[in-house]
C-alpha cells in the first residue's frame, strides 16, 4: 500500500511517531533503495522511538495482508492487462505496474471521498522530531541518516500527496515512480493511453474500494 493507504489505519490516532513508523518502510525505500534495516524486534528506552518501531510493524502486517488479499490480486491483475496495450515500447514491467497503478488509484479514492485528508498526513510528519527520528535509524543500524533526512524533508516541502487528488494526476505520479527504476519509462502517447485507462478503473473501483480497507482492519483486530 501507498503513504496514503497506511495513513488510513491510524488517521485517528495523536502520536505522530506512529503514523510516521506506518510509512517509514516507504520512505527510506524512496530516499535510498540500496538501505535495508530491520528494526522489527527492536526494544528502546525512548517511547516515542518505540512508537515508530510499532508504526514500521504495522506497516508490514498491512503489506502482508494487501499482497495476498484476493482484492490486490484480482485488481492488479485487471489492470496489468488493461494496461498492455497502452504501455507499447515501455521497458516497465506489466506487473509492476498494475500493483503500482493500484495503490495509487486507493490513496486517490481515500482523498476524493474524505477518508483521509493530506493535512492531517502531513501534520503529523511535522509533528516529529528530528532527534527521535534520527534515533530510530541510528538505533536500527543506518550509519549514516543525512541521505534520508535529505529526502524526507524534500518529501514534507513539495507536499506532494496533494496531487493525488487530482485523478488526472495519477498516470503522472505513476511515471515518477517508474522513473526510479526506469530512465524513461513511458512517451507522452503511453501516458495520455494510460491515463484514460486509469480513469475509467477508478470509476469501477470507486463503490467497493473501502472493502479491502475494512478487511484488513477486521484482520489486524486479531494481530493485537
Amino acid at each position: 500500500m501507498n503513504f496514503l493507504s497506511h495513513f488510513y489505519f491510524d488517521r485517528d490516532t495523536a502520536n505522530c511517531y506512529m503514523v510516521l513508523g506506518t510509512v517509514m518502510p516507504d520512505l527510506l525505500k524512496n530516499a535510498d533503495k540500496t538501505v535495508i534495516i530491520h528494526p522489527e524486534k527492536l526494544s528502546h528506552n525512548d517511547h516515542n522511538v518505540n512508537s515508530i518501531i510499532n508504526g514500521w510493524n504495522k506497516h508490514l502486517l498491512v503489506d502482508r495482508y494487501f499482497h495476498s488479499s484476493d482484492f490486490f490480486l484480482t485488481h492488479s491483475h485487471q489492470l496489468k492487462i488493461k494496461l498492455l496495450p497502452a504501455m507499447v515500447g515501455s521497458p516497465v514491467k506489466p506487473f509492476f505496474l498494475g500493483h503500482i497503478a493500484l495503490e495509487l488509484i486507493l490513496d486517490n479514492l481515500l482523498l476524493t471521498t474524505g477518508k483521509v485528508t493530506a493535512d492531517g498526513f502531513y501534520d503529523h510528519l511535522d509533528g516529529c522530531k528530528t532527534p527521535v527520528v534520527d534515533e530510530f535509524l541510528t538505533s536500527s543500524g543506518l550509519k549514516n541518516t543525512g541521505l534520508f533526512f535529505k529526502f524526507y524533508d524534500d518529501f514534507k516541502k513539495s507536499k506532494y500527496l496533494y496531487n493525488y487528488a487530482d485523478t488526472k494526476q495519477i498516470a503522472y505520479a505513476l511515471k515518477r515512480i517508474c522513473m526510479r527504476v526506469w530512465k524513461d519509462p513511458f512517451t507522452a502517447e503511453n501516458e495520455a493511453a494510460m491515463n484514460g485507462i486509469l480513469m475509467a478503473y477508478r470509476a469501477c473501483l470507486a463503490e467497493d474500494f473501502m472493502s479491502i480497507f475494512e478487511e484488513i482492519e477486521n484482520k489486524m483486530s486479531f494481530s493485537y
